[in-house]
């Protein structure tokens, strides 16, 4: 059954790029959560992706958030990524699609793992599912727009 907004995420814990264990209620109560699912390391439009989470690193860090991205890929594939792409976030490991299958992330035609980010908020509440495969940039600029919004008084602005 695939999450939904309003659910509390479910709880989750996976080997990061660096061999370490994260879960995702570590963050509980401390920082809202970007957890992007994705198809493949080094692939052209994962890359642009991680690239776009990069770049806007310190902007979610502002609006305290954290970013994890998941994919299938080993935790070796991850740290390559990571330190070919200089990204300053996690990657976790999902080898057996578990956590994919918990959230009910479906394939793409069947056999593409499929793209989609869940905005979780401090209190482990998804606020916000951005489902595109085709538009991997886009999680990026929808990301910081939900959280944006979410922040009593501040102001959603448009990006790049």
């Amino acid at each position: 059954m695939a999450v939904k907004i309003g659910d509390i995420a479910p709880d989750f814990s996976l080997e990061s790029a660096s061999g370490q264990r994260v879960s995702l209620s570590d963050f509980r109560g401390m920082k809202s959560v970007v957890l992007y699912f994705y198809p493949k390391d080094e692939t052209t439009g994962c890359t642009k992706e991680a690239c776009g989470f990069r770049d806007s690193y310190e902007a979610f860090k502002r609006l305290g958030a954290e970013v994890l991205g998941v994919s299938s890929d080993s935790s070796e594939s991850h740290r390559k990524f990571v330190e070919h792409h200089t990204l300053p976030f996690t990657l976790l490991s999902d080898p057996k699609k578990v956590v994919r299958k918990l959230y009910g992330v479906r394939s793409s035609i069947g056999i593409i793992p499929g793209r989609v980010t869940y905005i979780i908020d401090r209190e482990g509440r998804v606020i916000h599912i951005f489902n595109s495969q085709t538009r991997p940039e886009e999680h990026v600029r929808e990301a910081l727009r939900i959280l944006k919004s979410s922040i009593p008084g501040s102001r959603t602005v448009a990006t790049g």
